[in-house]
Parts: structure tokens; C-alpha cells; sequence
């Protein structure tokens, strides 16, 4: 199938302009779907980009955008922290709604997953959620920056390594990861949801699934991504499965209009 690509911009949480991509196919979309990417990451990683390929060869239009101070978008990481991810996440929907349709699908990958539950309930047109190798909570990420920078206060700065790639970040983050409950935000879902997680993520232990899918309620599914590596960028066939099942189980959720 033809795929349109399109560089879009939006502002995002603090201001800056945020730069994505909207990927559709040349007929009609079935529906909207908004990626979210892990911690650190950007729209262009591999995984995504496979699995935004595999929806739009089902009529899944997708779109993924960096968050503020990431890839393309503008503005300093450091200055940014889980709840202006959210707010990204908001005006990403928003710019979908008012440009061509908002978005029915959520899809995080990793802290994006947690993210996209923790922002569902703001884009009241989601009918249903889908996570890959999600952590249960986002004291999972501070545990993981204390680990580095014990004692940084909110207003100090550090440089910290993040699966190879140095980043720089200030304490106000750790605040703000303190604060939020995800549990509760799942528990308060709403829609259905769809669990991917590997066994051998080493990164975000299958764990977290596990408890992602106790606080969630019916209905939600859990696939196991046997072998697969925690970015999803080791074997095409991964990303391309976890498109494929997604497409199929997002569709018991579309409106009639949108499956036609």
C-alpha cells in the first residue's frame, strides 16, 4: 500500500515547537493512531518506524513526534519532565483532532507506554490503549537516574548515560516522576488495553507487565514478545508482529465507519 509521509509541527508543553511525522495510507484511514517513544529516544527509532509502516499497510494512519528537547523538537531536555511529556502527548492529540482526526489508538513504547496511560484520560476519543515493554510506574525511571545521581538536587544539573547515550537532566525530574501514581491511572483506564512485553527485556523486567495488567481492568490482553530486545530493533519480525496483532485487536474497538 502507498504510504503519504508528512514532517508536521505543533507547539508543544513548554512552547517549543515539536517536530513529527504522520505516516498514511492513500486511502481513507481506519483510524488514527499516536505513538509516544521511550525515554530519551526519538519518533525516528527503527521500532517505531517498522511498526508504523505495518499499521498503515492496514489503514492505521500514525503519528509519532519527539518530545520536547528530542530529535528534531525544539527546546532543552532538561528543562522538560514526565508531566510536560503528557502535555506533549495532549497537544500531539490536539494537533490530530483539529488537522485531521484525533487520535482512537495510544501506543507508548517503554516510558511512552506509561505515559500514554497516565495522558489517556485527557484525549477523550481513545478507545484503546496498547503499551510495549512498559515500566509499571515511573519510579522505575527515578530509581534508575538516582542510580547515577544520588544526590541531585531539584535545581542542579547532571549528565547521566542512558543505554549509551549521554544525557543531561535536572533534578526537578525526579521530583516530578515522585509525583505521579500510575497504578491508579491504569486502574482508571477506561478502554481496553494491550500489554507487549519480552521475557528477556533486561532493561524493563517482564514484571512491570505483570503488574500493568493486575491494576488494569477488563478488557486487556497481554502478548508475550518472546526474544525480543526492549527497543524492538534487533529483528524486523518483532516490530512487525506486534503491528500486526495490534491492528487486528484495536479493530473489536473501531466504530463501524472506521472498519469499513
Amino acid at each position: 500500500m502507498f504510504t503519504r509521509r508528512e514532517r508536521v509541527q505543533f507547539a508543544g508543553a513548554l512552547g517549543n515547537l515539536i517536530a513529527a511525522r504522520l505516516d498514511s495510507p492513500a486511502a481513507t484511514p481506519r483510524a488514527y493512531a499516536l505513538f509516544a517513544h521511550c525515554f530519551t529516544c526519538t519518533k525516528d527509532l527503527k521500532g517505531a518506524a517498522w511498526i508504523s509502516r505495518e499499521l498503515v499497510e492496514r489503514r492505521i494512519a500514525m503519528l509519532r513526534f519527539d518530545f520536547t528537547g528530542l530529535g528534531e523538537s525544539e527546546g532543552d531536555f532538561a528543562d522538560t519532565n514526565f508531566t510536560s511529556n503528557l502535555d506533549d502527548l495532549v497537544a500531539a492529540a490536539d494537533y490530530l483532532r483539529a488537522s485531521y482526526r484525533a487520535p482512537e489508538i495510544l501506543i507508548g513504547h517503554s516510558l511512552g507506554g506509561t505515559a500514554v496511560i497516565a495522558a489517556a484520560k485527557r484525549i477523550p476519543e481513545t478507545r484503546c490503549v496498547a503499551v510495549i515493554a512498559a515500566p509499571s510506574d515511573t519510579r522505575h525511571t527515578e530509581a534508575f537516574i538516582r542510580r547515577q545521581a544520588p544526590a541531585l538536587a531539584p535545581d542542579e544539573a547532571a549528565v547521566i548515560d542512558v543505554m549509551g547515550r549521554p544525557t543531561r537532566i535536572k533534578g526537578q525530574l525526579l521530583d516530578d516522576l515522585a509525583r505521579h501514581d500510575v497504578p491508579a491511572d491504569a486502574a482508571a483506564l477506561g478502554v481496553p488495553l494491550l500489554v507487549f512485553h519480552s521475557p528477556q527485556d533486561e532493561v524493563v523486567n517482564v514484571g512491570h507487565a505483570e503488574r500493568i495488567f493486575a491494576a488494569s481492568r477488563h478488557p486487556k490482553s497481554f502478548i508475550a514478545l518472546d526474544g525480543a530486545d526492549h527497543l524492538l530493533i534487533a529483528r524486523e519480525e518483532d516490530a512487525r508482529y506486534v503491528a500486526e496483532v495490534l491492528a487486528a485487536w484495536a479493530g473489536r474497538y473501531l466504530s463501524p465507519q472506521e472498519t469499513t
